[in-house]
């Protein structure tokens, strides 16, 4: 089940609502997304933790999306123009994650 989210602001921690709800908007403004890649590397713990730190998702949010990368072996975890995607590629790349571009719609 793909989790697309809003990003917050990096390093702030949280896109959860004080009523614990999730915010699940989908940012839908470029046809381009970065997919983060399952490794045999990283720890789920360290990936959590790159998805909250750069992406300023919320834990829940985080670790939805590390388990869908865990479990389904992917998962997208930003959307936009692809100047911006390409940062965020680039971005878990020196994080040491392995993540790719792709047009939205191809996955």
């Amino acid at each position: 089940m793909p989790v697309e989210l809003r990003r917050g602001e990096p390093g702030t921690g949280s896109l959860t609502d004080p009523s614990g709800k999730v915010a699940l908007d989908v940012e839908t403004d470029g046809p381009w997304c970065a997919v983060v890649w399952n490794d045999p590397v990283n720890l789920m713990s360290y990936v959590v933790f790159v998805f909250r730190q750069y992406f300023g998702y919320s834990r829940l949010v985080a670790e939805q999306l590390m388990t869908q990368v865990h479990e389904e072996g992917r998962a997208i975890v930003s959307r936009g123009s692809r100047e911006r995607v390409e940062t965020d590629v680039q971005a878990m790349h020196s994080f040491g994650l392995r993540a790719t571009l792709e047009r939205a719609g191809e996955d």
